[in-house]
């Protein structure tokens, strides 16, 4: 690419973001969570018609990135490269508001989402199993072979979870963290190993699950996890 179509696309850019909804968009996914169109509009104090318009230039200049999850379209930054140049214009610009989730405490910390963990210590435990290498793929996921040995370790069946008729893995946007918890047949079956163990148990009417006290520390244990 030539110094003109770089200064072209570098001017683009700035252009894209200089607008004050776009950029209020943009501030608003800085947090690493993803949100609706909806919640865009409503963040960016412009019309749901109007924020499709601006999420779509977003998404052209790859500034953000869509992922569908049902009836719900969600959008994040598209990398860290953009959350680095927003920061670096925060130096200017002054700090701004952070996110702060209104969901009930003891949802937020751990619930089920339909058969897999949710909440903030799925999401933590998504995050942990992509840190030890567990994982690999980027929406759909398939176990390393350290994370292969890891969980038949930990006592899981993996003949048995890959056997079931569903999709093995893959990230499910987390509607508290708004980050990808862990689904699919894996997701699963670490909630029925961890149940079984007795590191976590369910709230007899609700979603809401409760880290035991040996839950905690055997959480420490098998996967390096710090669990409040």
């Amino acid at each position: 690419m030539d110094a003109r179509n770089s200064d072209l696309r570098a001017a683009a850019v700035a252009a894209t973001i200089g607008e004050p909804a776009r950029a209020r968009m943009l501030y608003s996914l800085i947090d690493g969570r993803a949100r609706t169109s909806t919640e865009l509009a409503v963040l960016a104090e412009v019309s749901p018609s109007t924020a499709s318009v601006h999420l779509k230039r977003l998404v052209e200049h790859e500034l953000v990135k869509m992922q569908a999850q049902g009836k719900h379209r969600y959008f994040s930054l598209y990398g860290t490269e953009v959350a680095a140049a927003l920061e670096a214009l925060n130096v200017i610009s002054g700090p701004r508001p952070q996110f702060a989730p209104n969901t009930p405490v003891g949802l937020r910390a751990a619930r089920t989402c339909y058969d897999h963990i949710a909440g903030a210590l799925g999401v933590a435990l998504h995050d942990q199993f992509h840190r030890l290498g567990w994982l690999r793929g980027q929406r759909d996921y398939e176990l390393t072979t350290e994370g292969r040995e890891s969980l038949k370790k930990f006592g899981m069946d993996l003949e048995s979870v890959c056997a079931r008729r569903r999709r093995f893995a893959y990230a499910c946007v987390d509607w508290s963290e708004r980050r990808p918890h862990l689904a699919g047949a894996l997701g699963a079956a670490v909630l029925e190993l961890v149940e079984k163990k007795k590191w976590v148990q369910r709230e007899p009417d609700g979603r809401a699950l409760e880290v035991t006290r040996h839950g905690r520390s055997e959480f420490r244990k098998a996967f390096g996890l710090e669990v409040a």
